[in-house]
């Protein structure tokens, strides 16, 4: 039963992003047939294949291994500071995004990474139809932020009309940055990290170009040296340390803020009405969680992860799902962990709009005319990828 209340939520999440497309005679089904087989091979091989679940281990235990590294780095500078078997939150998890930063700026100095993309897009390009720079960066998304992604196609968006420019924003949206899958590995299981990761740059063209669809286009270029400009690999280090050092901050002050205003928010709920606002989001996305396949007693508790997401950020609603996590069945771990892996909140439409604005100031009136809409978008995505691990969790 949970599998066809599964299928049935796809084919919602489907017919929704058909229903508010502007372009219904130019989608390109092929390429959300193609995407949507690759999906579910994708999901089948890692989760349902002796071999699929050993590569996932591998991976998982892999990385892992290399973050015990960044750990040691963690330690020399605050060794001493926390006492023995306490957890810190900014040491433990924050600060390991400095050195996941690092390692992420060294592959892409080498030309490792970005050609890695190229090919992978270009293959993805060849065998959808879609345009190589949409698909590009629809990939190179799965590892750099919002900012980074958007920062390699730059030399193409003057070309771009609206319904790419959506495209290509939305996918950045939809996606994380590599930088701190060890921040999220450290805080949900590690498989649907890696799952959601991959899926989400699929889910995420899947929808935006649904709804926005895009003709063939001529032949696009794509130069791998607007990925990255540092001069040699000691800079990078330090580039990518520095940068990671950035996201730290930002994401322990965006925290403070957020759980802060979430537990003040709550207590005003709770003394006017009996009843938190954490709550009352999870009443509004229950059924919305119950179409995903979540059983229908970790209803409200997963509707309640999804509106904290979506109202703060995935590191929010990650520190709720750590606190109640046993409590859910494996199959509502398995949706609910693979949905908070995205950037989809109302913060990331400033973000976004503010590196467009950086970039090509022209296009950025244009990116915040559809903000909203992004968002949208970016959340089916999110609830299509949720939807597809349910299937085989």
């Amino acid at each position: 039963m949970s599998i066809l209340i599964g299928i049935v939520g796809m084919l919602l999440t489907l017919g929704i992003g058909y229903l508010i497309s502007n372009d219904k005679r130019n989608i390109n089904f092929k390429a959300i047939g193609v995407m949507f087989g690759l999906q579910i091979a994708v999901t089948l091989v890692m989760f349902k294949t002796a071999i699929g679940m050993k590569i996932v281990e591998a991976i998982s235990n892999g990385v892992t291994k290399v973050l015990t590294y960044g750990y040691d780095g963690i330690d020399f500078v605050v060794g001493g500071w926390i006492p023995e078997g306490t957890t810190v939150f900014f040491v433990n998890v924050l600060m390991l995004i400095i050195f996941t930063s690092t390692l992420l700026s060294i592959l892409t100095h080498i030309k490792l990474l970005p050609l890695a993309i190229k090919y992978i897009g270009g293959f993805l390009a060849k065998i959808t139809g879609l345009s190589k720079v949409v698909t590009f960066n629809s990939i190179n998304s799965i590892f750099f932020g919002q900012s980074e992604s958007l920062l390699a196609i730059k030399g193409h968006l003057d070309k771009m009309n609206d319904n790419k420019l959506f495209i290509v924003s939305t996918s950045a949206m939809a996606s994380v940055s590599a930088s701190i899958m060890g921040a999220y590995m450290s805080m949900i299981p590690p498989q649907y990290v890696l799952v959601a990761m991959i899926l989400n740059a699929l889910s995420a063209l899947i929808i935006a170009t649904m709804v926005a669809p895009i003709k063939k286009t001529e032949d696009e270029e794509i130069n791998i040296k607007e990925v990255s400009n540092t001069k040699s690999v000691f800079e990078a280090i330090s580039v990518g340390a520095l940068d990671g050092g950035k996201v730290a901050l930002i994401v322990g002050a965006m925290l403070v803020a957020y759980v802060g205003l979430i537990s003040m928010i709550d207590a005003g709920f709770m003394s006017v009405i009996g009843m938190s606002f954490t709550e009352i989001l999870g009443y509004i996305f229950a059924p919305i969680a119950y179409f995903m396949g979540v059983p229908s007693a970790d209803m409200i508790q997963v509707g309640s992860l999804m509106g904290t997401k979506l109202a703060t950020n995935e590191f929010v609603a990650m520190l709720q799902l750590q606190e109640i996590i046993d409590t859910l069945s494996p199959k509502s771990v398995a949706i609910i962990s693979t949905f908070l892996v995205s950037f989809a909140n109302f913060s990331s439409i400033g973000i976004i709009s503010g590196s467009i604005q950086a970039i090509n100031g022209a296009k950025a009136g244009i990116v915040a005319k559809f903000g909203l809409k992004m968002l949208l978008v970016a959340t089916m995505a999110s609830i299509l990828t949720a939807t597809m691990v349910g299937l085989f969790s």
